[in-house]
C-alpha cells in the first residue's frame, strides 16, 4: 500500500513538472528581440513610404513648374503670332493702298505725257503748214508774180485789222462748244486729274464732266470720259463704268485710252458675271493691241478665268 502511494506521488509530481514546463512563458530576452526586429521593419516601411512620398512630391513640383513654363511659352508665342499677323495685315493694307495710289499717279503722269505729245503733234502740224505757206510764197516770188500792193495786202482800211475770211464769223469762240480759253481748259483738266488721284471722286467726276461739256473737241475729252468710267469702277458701279467706257470706244476712235477702255470694260463685265462678253473683250485687246501693257494684263486675266487667248476651233 505504501509503495502504491509513493508511485502515485511521483507520477503526480512528474505531471506537475511537465505541465509547469509547458505553461511557463518564454524568456524575456527572446520576446524583446522579436519586438525589436518587428519595430525595425515597421520603421523601415515608414521610412520607405516617406521617401516615396517625398520623391512623388518633388516630381509633382517639377512637372508643375514645367507645365507652367510651357504655358507661359505658348502664351508668349500666341502673342508674338498675333502681333506678327497684325503687322502682316497692316503691311498688306499699306502696300495695297500704295499700289493703288501709284497706279493712279502713273495714270496721271501718262495722261500728262499724252497731252504733251498731242500738243507737240499740233505744233508740228502748224509748223508744217507755215513751211508749206512759205514755200508757196517763194514759188510765186520766183515765178515773177508782182508783190502785193497796199490794196492786196489785206489792209483795205488803211492799216486796220485784216478782213475776215469769206464766210467767217468774227464773233465765234476760239473752240467749238466752249467760251473758255485753252488755259482754262488745261487748268480744269489738271484739277480734275489731281482730285482723282487724291481720291476726291465726287469733285473730280464733276470736273471731268465739265471738261467734256465745255471742250468736247479737245484731245483730252476722251481721257476725261475714260476717267468717269474709272471713278464708277472704283466705286463698284460696274454698269456705270461699262457705259462710260462704251462712250470712249464709240465716240473717240483715235483716243489714247482705247486699249485701257476695252480692258476695263472686259474686267467690269467679268465682275458682273458676263463671262462670255468679258472674255471676248480681253481677246480683242490681244488682237488689236499686241505687246501693250493692256494686252499683258488681259492675257493674265484670261489665264486666271481659265480661258485661252483665242477661241477654240469647233470640233470636226
Amino acid at each position: 500500500m505504501r509503495t502504491r502511494w509513493l508511485v502515485l506521488g511521483f507520477g503526480a509530481l512528474f505531471c506537475g513538472a511537465l505541465a509547469g514546463s509547458l505553461l511557463t512563458p518564454q524568456p524575456a530576452g527572446a520576446v524583446n528581440r522579436d519586438m525589436i526586429e518587428l519595430q525595425q521593419q515597421v520603421a523601415q516601411l515608414l521610412q520607405g513610404q516617406q521617401d516615396l512620398r517625398s520623391a512623388v512630391d518633388s516630381n509633382s513640383a517639377s512637372i508643375k513648374t514645367l507645365v507652367e513654363q510651357s504655358l507661359d511659352s505658348v502664351s508668349k508665342m500666341n502673342e508674338q503670332m498675333s502681333s506678327l499677323q497684325k503687322g502682316v495685315q497692316e503691311m498688306q493694307a499699306n502696300t495695297g493702298a500704295r499700289i493703288d495710289s501709284m497706279t493712279q499717279q502713273t495714270q496721271g503722269i501718262s495722261d500728262n505725257v499724252q497731252d504733251i505729245q498731242a500738243r507737240v503733234g499740233k505744233l508740228s502740224q502748224q509748223l508744217s503748214d507755215v513751211q508749206n505757206t512759205l514755200q508757196s510764197i517763194d514759188a510765186k516770188v520766183s515765178g515773177g508774180a508782182p508783190p502785193p500792193g497796199p490794196a492786196a495786202s489785206g489792209f483795205s482800211n488803211g492799216g486796220g485789222a485784216p478782213p475776215s475770211a469769206p464766210g467767217a464769223d468774227s464773233s465765234a469762240p476760239a473752240e467749238p462748244g466752249s467760251s473758255l480759253s485753252p488755259t482754262a481748259a488745261d487748268t480744269l483738266y489738271q484739277n480734275a486729274l489731281r482730285d482723282y488721284t487724291s481720291g476726291k471722286y465726287d469733285l473730280s467726276q464733276q470736273e471731268f464732266s465739265d471738261y467734256i461739256q465745255n471742250f468736247p473737241a479737245n484731245d483730252l475729252a476722251s481721257n476725261s470720259q475714260f476717267y468717269l468710267g474709272e471713278i464708277a469702277y472704283s466705286q463698284n458701279d460696274f454698269k456705270g463704268a461699262i457705259a462710260a467706257y462704251n462712250i470712249v470706244l464709240e465716240n473717240y476712235p483715235k483716243s489714247f485710252k482705247l486699249a485701257a477702255s476695252l480692258l476695263k470694260r472686259g474686267l467690269a463685265e467679268l465682275e458682273l458675271g458676263m463671262k462670255a462678253s468679258g472674255i471676248r473683250d480681253l481677246r480683242e485687246i490681244l488682237r488689236r493691241f499686241p505687246g501693250s501693257d493692256e494686252a499683258r494684263r488681259a492675257q493674265a486675266k484670261l489665264r486666271e478665268v481659265g480661258a485661252t487667248a483665242a477661241p477654240r476651233a469647233p470640233a470636226r
